[in-house]
Parts: structure tokens; sequence; C-alpha cells
């Protein structure tokens, strides 16, 4: 069984910084892509950013560029997000995601009905 868990949010100030881990287990995910979503409160469910399994093509979303980072051990199968300049937008609940295997184009990185396996989320808050 396929299992996606987030670790690591919380509350942290404007400004501040926070990284977020997802181990994945139960599948093989040698050739998976990885990515992070978020939902804020009455909105929906939008694309962060995510990496290719070689970690050689990373994708982020406009309002992260530049202050958020991911990244990947394939060894632990565990992806990270490091979010810096937080700012109080960036309050959702963050989503782990993978896919089964390598995605076709590169415009389904930023799709969440291409990703097939999901964490439970965490949420994160970032004050003003």
């Amino acid at each position: 069984q396929v299992q996606l868990v987030e670790s690591g949010g919380g509350l942290v100030q404007a400004g501040g910084s926070l990284r977020l881990s997802c181990a994945a287990s139960g599948g093989t995910f040698s050739r998976s892509v990885m990515g992070w979503f978020r939902q804020a409160p009455g909105k929906e469910r939008e694309f962060v950013t995510a990496i290719s399994w070689s970690s050689v093509s990373t994708y982020y979303a406009d309002s992260v560029k530049g202050r958020f980072t991911i990244s990947r051990d394939n060894a632990k199968i565990t992806v990270y997000l490091q979010m810096n300049s937080r700012k109080p937008e960036d309050t959702a609940v963050y989503y782990c995601a993978a896919t089964r295997g390598l995605l076709a184009r590169n415009s389904y990185y930023y799709a969440d009905r291409w990703y097939d396996y999901w964490g439970q989320g965490t949420q994160v808050t970032v004050s003003s």
C-alpha cells in the first residue's frame, strides 16, 4: 500500500523559513514525479512545485519562485520543500503528491489530475 506522509508543518512568522518533508513507502518511486500542492481556506487546490525523478527538472508556481526550493533524496524516497521568505498568503494545507511513473509532457507537472498518490496534508500558517 502506497503511503505519502508529510511532516514539518506549523506556524511561522512572515519572512521566516520552514521545511516540509514527505516520505514515500509501499511502492516503487524510482521514476516518479513528486510534487507539492496547497489549498487555502475557501480556495481550490493549487500547484506549488514539482521535481522529476532524476532531480534534473524542477517546476515552480510563479507565486513561489525564488522563495521555495524542492529537492528529493531517492535513497530515502523523500521529497523536501524548503520555504523561505514566507508570506501570509502562503498559509494553506500543503499536500505531497507522486506519480506512478514518468510524465509525458512538462505541462502535466502542474496539474493535480496526473498525480496518483497523495499525502494527508500538513497545515502551514504564516502570521503577519
